[in-house]
């Protein structure tokens, strides 16, 4: 479209994972402006502050824009500006040297969040036949992948968008800031505030009043790290009172007996001193959640990030199984992809994936026995391994778009590590703590610079996204992998010549190309709700499986139980005297995404200083005022400073924490990562048996002023 000098572009934001709709405004072949698309059915015309400062992110004279080399030593911000030729036959170099002295499984990959490449850098990574992955898959969203796939075979979606003729009339938000994040959930979020209003019964579960719990019908003030207890109190109360879909369990469950007998042990008085919600709060929810049809479940990820987060994921689709909300109109639905499109992150899609890694390379995965429900190399086992060099000794390392000096537990472990590592490639669109440790840098594309047919995981459509600018000598983190793959052999795996190519391949079997593809902007899939009544669910007894056989046959507990966290008042009582406070951390913003945009001057502004959440009587008490510099402790020697805001929305012994901090602005090499940076409060806590992951959301600390 043209008008008055200005193009304007369809296409989708990648700011974060979702894939809001937008039009990219451009004059002068400038981006000038990315507004919403009022015509994308994912988003409705909603953008948020981090997809509106895109052209801050695009233009931002700190980006990478040319490959480096490391000319100094590691974390010296000694660097040379070297050719893309140059930086890619180094890698596959390094690599190829690596892979015949040492063997395969000593080259390790780590990437970031979910970002167009994640299954892509997943397939470079099988192909290249090595074990040794790693990421942040334990503390995100895939907990609640697995749950799902071992309760009712795939993950449940909220249904907000009427594909059946009707929407929610009940939404259980749990864990989950969805709008006020702007994040992935951009769009989710915005779909609820319509839902909202539409008249939709709303039960919010979180520590803190959001804005989404101040409109709550029900707010439920949970204890950090409890959740756990408050489902199996909530299903108490549903299947005691027989409020649950009888004919729905009777046919399409199985295990029900086996959970009401488990549930018994947790009546509503019980949980209330558990989770330090009154009773009858608890029966009150539970039966507005169970009565009012069709409901369904908005989780977060503060289900993920604590001690027991299989079982509580476990818990949570128990409650939307036994009311009868799964796969129907405005419940918890199984969303039908596009058919014939290659959707890059649909289930893990095994067309993405490529070959799988053999079993005798499986075996040498680092910490092989343990957390044995994930895939992925532990981060602290992976730094453990690399600083003893047992089982086997780690030689190189690919980071794609993961700062993980920002992002990971244990980090005074983890930068020796980064350098002892003979060499490290790193991607980025920035300049981070952790490039600085890195021996080559490559300059990723920004989702402006980037061709790609866009997805969501579980979603039930793709977008076009479309390049509309280059940066330097930027490129798509794909375009990197497919260069690199084939300098490595492995152009069998990857026949694509560039991303455009990759694209056509993608939507090859819809029998439209990309171009045609960027004429129609949108390919959706055919919804169709109830898949279970000809098709059973896709678990090995093809019912939900309330009592889990894949657990039991891998001597896991096939019910879901409560497990008091690691560091609490009931659990650890002799720390209370040092660390009263209970801190969990990692609640969304609107104006980042994890540790990203801090250098960007509209989102900066949007929150300039890393802030604590606290009870302003507890305040009081502490001595500080709204404002002030406090330090944050935990019992196992971390310690921060961050800003204080005054809050009567969070409980006196709980205090909020945000997390992903540095400051760009210090600058190198360090950029003051480690002086507000909540990871350095997390590491030493025990992990979750089934996933490894850590008690993020509830653990001991003290606060007082700096």
């Amino acid at each position: 479209m043209k008008d008055d000098g200005e193009t304007v572009v369809k296409s989708a934001c990648r700011m974060c994972h979702g894939i809001c709709g937008v039009l990219v405004h451009i004059r002068d072949d400038r981006v000038i402006k990315v507004s919403g698309d009022p015509n994308c059915p994912t988003s409705l015309g909603y953008t948020c502050a981090k997809g509106r400062a895109s052209p801050e992110l695009l233009y931002h004279p700190d980006r990478l824009k040319f490959p480096l080399k490391r000319v100094g030593a590691k974390g010296e911000n000694k660097w040379q500006r070297i050719s893309w030729e140059e930086a890619l036959d180094t890698i596959a170099s390094e690599f190829l040297k690596v892979k015949g002295e040492f063997g395969v499984q000593s080259i390790a990959g780590v990437q970031g969040t979910g970002r167009p490449y994640t299954l892509f850098f997943l397939r470079f990574m099988n192909s290249l036949g090595t074990p040794t992955q790693s990421g942040f898959a334990h503390l995100c969203y895939i907990p609640r992948v697995l749950s799902s796939a071992m309760t009712c075979g795939t993950l449940p979606v909220c249904d907000y968008y009427g594909f059946g003729g009707v929407y929610p009339k009940c939404v259980l938000v749990w864990g989950c800031n969805i709008t006020e994040s702007g994040a992935s959930d951009g769009m989710c979020g915005y779909q609820l505030t319509q839902t909202i209003k539409r008249g939709a019964k709303l039960i919010v579960i979180d520590p803190r009043r959001t804005k989404i719990a101040a409109k709550a019908d029900h707010w439920l003030q949970i204890r950090p790290g409890t959740d756990d207890a408050l489902a199996l109190g909530m299903l108490h109360v549903i299947i005691k009172e027989g409020l649950y879909d009888k004919d729905f369990v009777s046919k399409w469950t199985i295990g029900f007996d086996d959970l009401r007998e488990r549930v018994e042990s947790y009546p509503p008085e019980r949980v209330a001193e558990i989770t330090w919600i009154p009773a009858e709060d608890i029966r009150a929810a539970a039966r507005l959640y169970a009565t009012t049809k069709p409901a369904c479940i908005q989780w977060g990820l503060a289900i993920d990030q604590n001690i027991n987060n299989f079982q509580t994921g476990r818990a949570i689709l128990c409650l939307s199984a036994v009311t009868g909300n799964l796969d129907v109109p405005g419940g918890d639905v199984f969303w039908v992809p596009p058919a014939n499109v290659v959707v890059q992150s649909w289930r893990l899609n095994p067309r993405i994936l490529g070959a799988r890694i053999s079993p005798e390379m499986k075996a040498k995965k680092i910490g092989a026995g343990k957390y044995r429900l994930t895939a992925q190399v532990h981060p602290h086992e992976f730094f453990k391994a690399v600083l003893s060099e047992k089982p086997y000794p780690v030689k190189a390392l690919f980071i794609m778009g993961n700062n993980i000096l920002v992002s990971h537990s244990y980090i005074e472990e983890m930068i020796p590590a980064l350098r002892k590592i003979d060499f490290t490639v790193a991607t980025d669109l920035f300049m981070t703590p952790t490039t600085q440790l890195a021996d080559v840098v490559l300059p990723a594309a920004s989702w402006l610079e980037q061709d790609d047919v866009a997805d969501i995981h579980f979603a039930w459509c793709v977008l076009v996204r479309q390049k509309v600018a280059t940066i330097g000598e930027c490129r798509d983190d794909k375009q990197i992998i497919i260069d690199l793959a084939h300098r490595l052999g492995m152009k069998d795996a990857f026949p694509w010549g560039n991303v455009r190519e990759y694209c056509d391949w993608v939507l090859k079997d819809s029998g439209v190309t990309f171009e045609e593809f960027k004429k129609i902007g949108i390919l959706k899939g055919e919804m169709r709700y109830r898949k279970y009544e000809k098709e059973g669910f896709a678990t090995p007894s093809g019912k939900v499986e309330l009592r889990c056989s894949t657990l039991e046959a891998k001597g896991y507990d096939p019910l879901p139980y409560y497990v008091e966290p690691p560091e609490s008042p009931y659990s650890t009582p002799e720390l209370l005297k040092d660390y009263p406070l209970i801190m969990t951390t990692g609640g969304r913003t609107e104006g980042y995404f994890h540790s990203e945009g801090r250098q960007i001057k509209s989102l900066r502004k949007l929150m300039p200083d890393p802030l604590l959440d606290i009870n302003s009587n507890t305040a009081q008490r502490l001595g500080i005022a709204d404002g002030d510099w406090v330090w944050i402790e935990s019992p196992r020697g971390g310690k921060i400073k961050q800003r204080v805001r005054l809050t009567d929305g969070i409980h006196p012994s709980v205090v909020h924490a945000q997390h992903g901090w540095w400051f760009p602005e210090k600058g190198p090499p360090d950029y003051g990562f480690k002086e507000s940076n909540a990871n350095l409060l997390t590491g030493g806590m025990p992990y979750d048996p089934h996933t490894g992951s850590e008690s993020w959301r509830s653990f001991l600390c003290k606060v007082y002023k700096v």
